[in-house]
Parts: C-alpha cells; sequence; structure tokens
C-alpha cells in the first residue's frame, strides 16, 4: 500500500493551508462541507491524524471519525429536515477513494430525491456559507 502523503489536500484544509466551511471539530476529528456536494449539506469527516484510509487508520482513530460522522448525522437530519442519512468512506482507487485522506462522506437524504454524481458541479460559496450555518446552529441545539 502506498504511504500517507502529508501534502494532500485534506492534510493542507487541517494545518489551515486552504480554506473550507467547518461546520465541527474537537481534538480528533474535523467536519467541514464538501465542496462539490452530491445533495445539499454534504459534508466530510476527517481524523486528525494522518491515515490514508481505513486500512491503515489506527482502531481509536477510526472510532472518533464514526463518532464525530454520528454527530454530523443527527445535526444534518435537523438542519435540513432529512428523511434519513446516507455514510460513505471508500478506500483506495479502485474502492473509489479520490483524496487519499480517509474521509467519510455524511449524506442528509429525501425521500425521492437522486445524489447527483460525485463532483459534478460546485457549490456557489454563498449557498455553501448557508448550509454551514444550518449545520453549525443544529449541532449546538
Amino acid at each position: 500500500m502506498t504511504a500517507y502523503d502529508p501534502n494532500n489536500i485534506f492534510a493542507k484544509i487541517l494545518r489551515g493551508e486552504l480554506p473550507c466551511h467547518k461546520v465541527y471539530e474537537d481534538e480528533h476529528v474535523f467536519a467541514f462541507l464538501d465542496i462539490m456536494p452530491r445533495v445539499t449539506g454534504h459534508t466530510l469527516v476527517i481524523p486528525k491524524a494522518p491515515s490514508r484510509n481505513i486500512l491503515d487508520i489506527a482502531p481509536d482513530d477510526f472510532a472518533h471519525v464514526a463518532r464525530g460522522a454520528k454527530t454530523i448525522a443527527l445535526a444534518a437530519m435537523k438542519a435540513f429536515n432529512a428523511d434519513g442519512i446516507s455514510v460513505h468512506q471508500f478506500s483506495e482507487a479502485a474502492g473509489g477513494q479520490v483524496v487519499f485522506h480517509l474521509h467519510m462522506h455524511v449524506l442528509p437524504r429525501h425521500d425521492g430525491v437522486a445524489m447527483l454524481p460525485a463532483a459534478s458541479r460546485k457549490e456557489d460559496d454563498k449557498v455553501l456559507q448557508e448550509n454551514a450555518a444550518k449545520l453549525i446552529a443544529a449541532l449546538k441545539s
């Protein structure tokens, strides 16, 4: 397996070198909106520990990511009046992984509304700001 690359885009976001729409952070995980969302409120939850994917992450670090994904899922249900949640995690290119820093996609879902194809359109920054505010408010309630 290929080694973790500390210059991947998510590592740069964690270091504050690239901007993002952060919605949640604790000592172990960081969550932010996907700029090319497949659904409204599409959020990424990543570990602060340098991990390429599920194949190399320490079990305790993965548990923190899973807990973070649940926290975001509960808030997203409220924030976006969702009917359900999809959680995706892809490992290695053959498994669909594009950015090689472990991440879980949390996708609020609505009955009868299909997801957009992956990386099909970049969302307007104002919309991302509004969605981040909704999630942050739901996390506080």
